[in-house]
């Protein structure tokens, strides 16, 4: 039996590390992207954190991690007071009937689990295995907030920095106008 070298340092991996909060906000941090991150308690549902979302400026989003029927993953980011029918969202987005993706494949592909959906997860989708629907609302406002893949805090990114975000991790966004279809 003959042991295995170690990788050298200038190996890549097979299998990118996850980010995790510290090493989103970091890497966010080297390549220029500005943020302000409020930390605060755990919020699980949009209606626990009116309050607190009441202090920051900008649009606060809910995020709903999805899949149809030909088990495509989907991630709508929306504006917290969006309506989102799930009966009529395929049709607006091209996909098939729809129904809540599990907590494996939400954390094996976005890290994330649930309560903490959010868009800034698509940077651990490196497999590119979830779609990205975005609300014509959330492309259009100013700031925008999302989870930095935990629920106790609260990233607002304007847009101009949440565009060069997902330009980096090379994601373009399907936005539909939820509110108006």
């Amino acid at each position: 039996m003959s042991a295995q070298a170690a990788p050298s340092p200038t190996t890549p991996s097979l299998t990118p590390p996850s980010h995790d909060r510290d090493s989103l906000l970091a890497w966010m941090a080297e390549h220029g992207i500005a943020h302000t991150t409020h930390d605060h308690p755990a919020v699980f549902r949009v209606e626990e954190g009116l309050e607190l979302k009441a202090a920051l400026p900008g649009l606060h989003t809910k995020n709903l991690f999805l899949k149809d029927k030909k088990a495509q993953l989907w991630l709508i980011s929306a504006a917290q007071d969006t309506v989102i029918d799930l009966k009529r969202a395929p049709a607006l987005m091209g996909s098939d009937r729809l129904s809540f993706g599990n907590e494996g494949l939400m954390l094996e592909t976005l890290g994330v689990r649930p309560g903490s959906v959010t868009a800034l997860g698509l940077i651990n989708d490196t497999e590119r295995r979830v779609r990205f629907v975005l609300d014509a609302r959330l492309w259009a406002a100013d700031i925008v907030n999302f989870h930095p893949l935990t629920n106790t805090a609260t990233t607002a990114l304007a847009q101009a920095d949440f565009r060069r975000f997902l330009g980096l991790i090379d994601r373009e966004p399907q936005v539909v106008d939820f509110m108006g279809a």
